[in-house]
């Protein structure tokens, strides 16, 4: 028999932005408790489920009405010295309200870990929310998961980041630590069918993926995935738990304070010893391998559909992530200019960039790259361009990508560089005349992607500024010409 009604915290984060579709697509009624209610406009599904604002601080007496299972998904974990504290008040007023509206399930994902171990502060926390939210007496289904493997998790984009960048690594002693990885495809399944089995569960379930490896053999498993070479790791015992999150904050996108609790788990073995959550619930779970590769796959796409930096918490909002990193670290020179000439002047001027014009400016820095490029094996400049752009045509050292006239051309470099990189033009119509924005864009490949764009940079100054006003002054003037174009 399918829930009556099911409510989500925990909707805009990691987990809870993808169990949502899940539960829809089963035909179950959702309610969503969140704090921000518009954070959910852009979710496809979001005028499917009801929506209720609130916390689980507050008073949740509407929130819980009707409801047959609450979904627990909320953490605050290094918001705030006290946060372990704050994690507590907010299950104990969780679980009462649950049991006053008489709520028969509560479905709670925590940390895995052995409590005769010395658990970190956040292991600890994890486990101390489950018997708090199972203190009242409701059925609660604790899945107890350690490292998720999935596009925008913190586990895997810490893991993605340190690779990626890295080819030699200074590593903790924890990198021999044994932990067994679960995709994040496979915690949303285990969280759905907790909700809608019908036989009696309560208790801890653990969670685990089909693989138990060290963290280093993890490492190993990404790089090999990836087409990376394979990565040199070079343990050392005197790397503290917070020397190890200040360098991972400088090498990927997961937050200093986010870090340093994840990194102080890492000491603490993460494997599935008693209860199984995938057999007891009839999960087959993905590799190690496999889960690195969808990861992956939905990486280099579209991108994640939720990622660690969607959670509501606190050191995420004066540091604003750019909204292309889970694709990887973009970077991006950008320049705007007006112009008095409608777009379609302006783009066709712009159509005759490359080959005998050149580059509007900077023709001794273009020609030196060139001969660069052709020395280490790349087309260099001498492939030259059609009188028409025509997508997959070359265009110099670059191939054609997009060509939307009068508004956008973009161009993807084919010369030899150690990353991915793109130049776009847009232009818009404004008032009598017309903007333009131009974008040069890079996505690094490994440590040596960014050292090249560090190296490139000041030339990026004499460069790009030049090209873009020369392109919007020879459309201007073009259009005083008598005959015009």
């Amino acid at each position: 028999m399918t829930p009556a009604r099911v409510l989500v915290t925990g909707a805009t984060g990691y987990v809870g932005g993808r169990v949502v579709p899940a539960l829809l697509e089963r035909e179950v009624v959702v309610r969503c408790l969140v704090r921000t209610p518009a954070k959910l406009d852009v979710a496809s599904w979001h005028d499917r489920v009801e929506v209720v604002e609130g916390s689980v601080e507050g008073d949740l007496s509407g929130a819980m009405d009707g409801v047959t299972t609450a979904i627990y998904l909320v953490h605050a974990i290094g918001e705030g010295e006290d946060w372990a504290e704050r994690e507590l008040r907010q299950a104990r007023n969780f679980a009462a309200a649950a049991a006053e509206a008489g709520v028969r399930r509560i479905v709670y994902l925590g940390g895995l870990g052995d409590e005769a171990d010395a658990l970190s502060k956040h292991l600890s926390s994890r486990q101390d929310v489950g018997a708090a939210l199972a203190a009242t007496g409701v059925d609660v289904v604790e899945l107890r998961a350690g490292v998720i493997i999935g596009s925008g998790s913190a586990s895997f984009e810490m893991l993605r980041y340190l690779v990626d960048v890295l080819p030699v690594m200074v590593t903790p002693k924890w990198v021999s630590t044994q932990c067994q990885p679960i995709a994040v495809a496979d915690a949303v399944e285990l969280v759905v069918a907790a909700v809608l089995d019908e036989r009696p569960l309560s208790g801890v379930l653990e969670v685990g993926g089909a693989d138990v490896v060290t963290y280093a053999e993890m490492m190993e498993t990404y790089a090999r995935c990836a087409g990376l070479r394979t990565r040199v790791l070079l343990p050392v015992p005197v790397l503290s738990p917070r020397l190890s999150s200040h360098w991972i904050g400088l090498v990927t996108p997961v937050p200093v304070p986010l870090a340093k609790e994840l990194v102080q788990s890492l000491v603490n073995e993460v494997v599935v010893t008693k209860r199984s959550a995938c057999e007891e619930l009839g999960v087959t779970p993905l590799s190690l391998e496999e889960s690195i590769s969808r990861a992956l796959d939905v990486t280099r796409g579209e991108g994640p559909p939720t990622t660690f930096s969607d959670t509501d918490l606190v050191y995420f909002h004066p540091n604003e992530l750019d909204p292309e990193w889970a694709g990887g670290t973009v970077f991006a020179d950008r320049r705007t200019s007006t112009s008095s000439v409608p777009a379609d002047s302006l783009f066709a001027e712009l159509s005759t960039i490359g080959g005998e014009k050149g580059w509007y400016g900077g023709k001794l820095l273009w020609q030196v790259r060139g001969v660069m490029d052709q020395l280490i094996g790349g087309p260099g400049l001498r492939r030259g361009r059609r009188p028409t752009l025509r997508v997959g045509d070359a265009l110099d050292f670059w191939r054609i990508e997009e060509v939307v006239a009068p508004q956008r051309l973009r161009l993807r470099a084919e010369m030899r560089l150690p990353g991915m990189a793109w130049l776009t033009w847009t232009i818009s119509p404004d008032g009598q005349g017309s903007a333009i924005e131009q974008v040069a864009t890079f996505r690094p490949k490994g440590l040596l992607g960014r050292l090249y764009w560090y190296a490139v940079l000041p030339f990026h100054h004499f460069i790009f500024p030049t090209m873009l006003q020369r392109i919007v002054e020879a459309a201007e003037q073009i259009e005083l010409e008598p005959s015009g174009r």
